[in-house]
């Protein structure tokens, strides 16, 4: 039977949540402040468990044993994904597939548009976010001609010509 070492609280907490990510990087938590994170951190270094990278930490080998993990082996067949495929070419809008923003677009180039109401629902906001994404993303930064018109109960609608 192999025995864990003793960790605080703290520590095992830094030390389990990096090893749940992919890169192995420690991220304190927000709550985890001034001489009590110097503290942690600086006993996780002395032991070995994480060490310095990039401006931050990860953890190392011993890091893993020390709560019972081994260090995870990336497949072989995964392939480096290049950030400028992370955006979708909606038919020339870059938006990322399956965003509230993906949303909105698609809605609002069906023929017959989408109403304020289609559109909250369709990304969970709140009509003034609807408004404020038409105008502020749609029609000034991504250069969209988002018409609005009002159908025959007095409902608007948007839609993108």
């Amino acid at each position: 039977m192999e025995t864990l070492l003793k960790l605080s609280p703290a520590q095992s907490l830094l030390l389990r949540t990096a090893a749940r990510r992919a890169d192995g990087r420690v991220i304190p938590p927000h709550t985890l402040r001034g001489g009590a994170r110097a503290k942690v951190l600086t006993a996780l270094l002395q032991r070995g468990w994480i060490e310095p990278a990039g401006g931050g930490h990860v953890l190392t080998d011993a890091g893993y044993a020390a709560i019972g993990q081994q260090r995870p082996m990336p497949p072989d067949d995964v392939q480096p994904m290049d950030t400028t495929d992370d955006l979708q070419l909606l038919d020339g809008i870059p938006v990322r597939p399956g965003s509230k923003l993906a949303a909105l677009v698609v809605a609002l180039r069906r023929p017959q548009g989408s109403t304020s109401l289609q559109l909250m629902l369709a990304t969970g906001w709140q009509p003034h976010t609807v408004r404020g994404a038409i105008s502020g993303m749609l029609r000034k930064k991504l250069g969209l001609n988002v018409v609005l018109a009002h159908n025959k109960s007095g409902e608007r609608v948007y839609r993108v010509v």
